[in-house]
This record gives structure tokens, sequence and C-alpha cells, in this order.
């Protein structure tokens, strides 16, 4: 057995949802993991505003924190959303489900309140959790992390294997691009996003439905809302920055609030806050993240938003990192600290990873488009009746990401481009499901199905 062989130390850089996940799966398998975050602990200090967006947990997600033992302890700050609620201009809404059945929800949690249950299991879990430590660098061949603390004193801490689990800014990734070219690409969307609220009623009840993602689509732009425990809504409004309208353009708050009363007069109403929120709340900056290489020899490797960081329109961010967490845990424990273990990790995540990015920008043009459409509402009534006819054969690409984890993003992309082909030419030339011959449609599906 070589030295290598015996190695069981990793280090993750970046203590968020990721980390933290990854550190509960190695620790509870007997490795020793020290945790890095360049930030307070979140469960004593208060979270940056705009980093608090919600989260939709999804099948991919439940699966890998169940296999962290904690799943049910984060259904606890959860809640179901079986389908998303569409706001037109005129406060008139529709309700459009995502799955047939009843389970088939997706689960609306807050980053802050999962962090915290995350951290907390790592502790259990017996992790090393060091707070206020920014990387400042690596030295790789010398299996060595240098962080300054927040009273600007040093620390350098020795691992066998370095983990960036550290966001779309990864100071890990930077150090490993200045060791080796990652081929590092960013495609900003040119959109940006703004936190909003809407708050519990007078009697500490929700405003509205709680079991439904909210949507206000306007073409172009578009604002979303998850309930949270507290009865309160998260709201984020996605917007252009440059366009008319645009960020940009509305520079002051009275703008704002001009532009929000003008678009989304039923939400408003319910917003007490918002001319603060308005004034004070950052315009965050969204892209997606593409690299050629995940990983350094056997030394580093990157996880989640550091190696693939995607627009938030599929919800699929945080449950593709926790996909990332499982399968990187499982490989280190079959096989070991080696270049050939991490080079199998990045073989096995970089396409589902480029697939659920492609995806999540389709979704955009979707939620905030499409779903204005007549003909988008066939289709979909199309595709809802093909699945119920025939279950197991005929998934929805929505239902293929969200409900069926079993299914890799690369696998559902492709069969999704196929049926969606498919949904195109079966409703064109109509405009209702009464005049489409559902039995041809089933032996198309069929067809097309078992060629793909």
């Amino acid at each position: 057995m070589s030295d290598r062989d015996s190695c069981r130390r990793v280090s993750i850089v970046g203590a968020g949802l990721a980390g933290s996940l990854l550190a509960i799966l190695l620790a509870r398998r007997g490795w020793s993991v020290a945790l890095f975050e360049r930030f307070a602990d979140p469960r004593r200090h208060q979270v940056p505003v705009g980093r608090s967006i919600n989260l939709a947990l999804a099948e991919r997600g439940r699966a890998a924190l169940a296999e962290a033992g904690i799943l049910t302890e984060i259904e606890q700050i959860a809640l179901p959303m079986a389908g998303r609620l569409l706001h037109d201009e005129h406060g008139q809404t529709r309700l459009q489900r995502y799955g047939q059945r009843d389970d088939e929800v997706i689960w609306s949690v807050h980053r802050g309140l999962l962090n915290i249950a995350l951290l907390d299991g790592a502790e259990r879990a017996g992790v090393n959790i060091y707070f206020d430590r920014r990387l400042e660098s690596a030295d790789f061949p010398a299996c060595t992390l240098d962080f300054i603390d927040g009273d600007g004193k040093s620390h350098t801490h020795d691992f066998d294997l370095a983990v960036g689990a550290d966001g779309a800014g990864s100071a890990l990734r930077q150090a490993m691009n200045r060791e080796s070219d990652l081929g590092i690409r960013e495609q900003p969307l040119g959109h940006g996003y703004m936190e909003l609220s809407i708050p519990p009623d007078a009697d500490g009840q929700f405003r509205m439905s709680n079991d439904a993602l909210h949507i206000w689509p306007r073409g172009g732009f578009m604002m979303i809302a998850l309930p949270n425990p507290d009865a309160s809504f998260t709201c984020t409004l996605f917007l252009d920055n440059d366009g008319e309208p645009g960020f940009r353009q509305l520079d002051t708050t009275e703008r704002k609030r001009e532009f929000v009363e003008a678009h989304f007069p039923d939400a408003v109403e319910m917003m007490p806050e918002l001319d603060h929120e308005l004034e004070n709340n950052p315009v965050g900056y969204l892209a997606t993240l593409y690299l050629d290489r995940w990983h350094l020899g056997d030394r580093a490797v990157l996880i989640g938003d550091a190696a693939h960081a995607i627009v938030p329109f599929h919800g699929q961010g945080m449950n593709a990192a926790f996909e990332d967490t499982v399968a990187l845990a499982r490989l280190l424990e079959r096989n070991g600290i080696s270049e050939n273990t991490l080079e199998q990790f990045h073989a096995e995540r970089k396409p589902n990873a480029d697939a659920i990015a492609a995806m999540a920008l389709d979704n955009y043009l979707e939620m905030r488009d499409r779903v204005r459409e007549p003909r988008f509402h066939l289709i979909k009534a199309l595709e809802w009746e093909l699945e119920k006819r025939l279950p197991g054969t005929f998934i929805p690409r929505y239902a293929m990401v969200m409900f069926h984890d079993e299914i890799p993003y690369a696998e559902a992309l492709r069969r999704g481009e196929r049926q969606q082909q498919l949904l195109e030419r079966l409703t064109r030339g109509h405009e209702s499901l009464d005049t489409i011959d559902i039995e041809q449609a089933m032996r198309e599906a069929r067809e097309t199905l078992r060629t793909s």
C-alpha cells in the first residue's frame, strides 16, 4: 500500500450547502474532515442580505440528504409546493401542477436555515469547522492551505485532498488555475435579481397559498415567490440589467417602485417593506460557469458552484451540487484519493452539469415568456395526458429532472428534446386537446421513445 492509499484527511473550502453536506458524508464514513468558511458562523451572526434566496429541494437533493441521515430534520424547515401558480397582469391566477401524483412536489427551503441545519449535522458527525478563514494561498505539492482569519492572523493547514465548495467565486479554483489552466469560461446572463419579501398578515397567516411556487411572468422579466415556514414569502425579481426596463434604468427607489407597482400590483399590496428593500437590497449577478477540468491531479477537486455555477431557473443548482457530494464521497470511499478517482468523478458529473446548465437557461424563457402563450398550455396538456396514459414510459422533462433522481440530467435533456419535438408536431394546427387523436399520439410516443 502506498502512502497515498492510506490518506483520508480532506480539507473542504466553503462551509455552505455543498461543503457542509460533503463533510457529513465523508465524516460518517470515517474520514478526517476539516471545513473552512470565510464568513462568520451563520448560527451566531446574521446572513448577509442577498444571500438568502429560497431554494427548491427536489428528489435528487432529498436523496443526498437521506444518505447523510438528515432528510427528516430538513423536512421540518421545508414546505411542499405542488405546482406553479401563475399571476397575470390583472391579478388572475392559474395553477399548473408539477406532477400527476400528490407526492410529486418540490420543497421550498430557506438557504440560511438549511445551511444552519447542515452545519449542525457536520458538527455532530465530528467535522472540525473553522469560520472567519479566508483562503489566501495553496501549495499543492506540499499539500498545505494558508488562511487569514478575521484578525489578520495566518493559519496553515495540511491536507491529503482539498475540495473547493466555495461557490462561483471560488478561491480554491483560482489557486488551482494558477497551478494549471482549468479552462474556465463564464457566460453572463445579462439579467440580475433582487430579493424582496411578503411578510405574514396581521394574524400571522400566509397572504397567498403556501403550496405553490408563485410566478408573475411578464415577458422578458418576472418575479417569483416561495413560501417560508414562518408564513412569509421570499420573492425574487429577475430583470435585464441594461434593457428597457432594466435595473440600471431603475436608478432610484421611486423608479423601482413605479416599475413594481405597474407590473406586479397584486404583489405590491402585500409588501409593506417594499420601499426599504428596493433602496437597500443589492442586485445579484447571474451567470453560467463552465470548466474543462474540475481537478488538479490527485490534490484538489471542485464541486457545486465552484465547478459549474448555473442560473437558478430550474431550481437545480443545489440539487446538482448535492449529487456531486454523493458521487465524490462514494468514489473516494471505494477507490481512495487518486487522480483516477477524481477523473472518474469529473467524467461522471461534467456531462450532467452541462445538461442542467442548458435546461436552466431554457426554463428561464419558459417561466417568464412561454407560460403566457396558449400554445404552451396546449403542449403541457398533451404532455400531461401522455404521461398519465403511458406511466413510466412518457415522462415530461421537468418531471425527469425534479422527481426521477435515477435519470441523469444528460439523459433527461436528450429524452426531453425528442419528446418536445414530438409534442410540437402533434399539437401543430390544433387549439384544443379535444381535436388531437390521443390514441395516435400514444402510438407515436411509444415509437419515439423506443428509438430514442
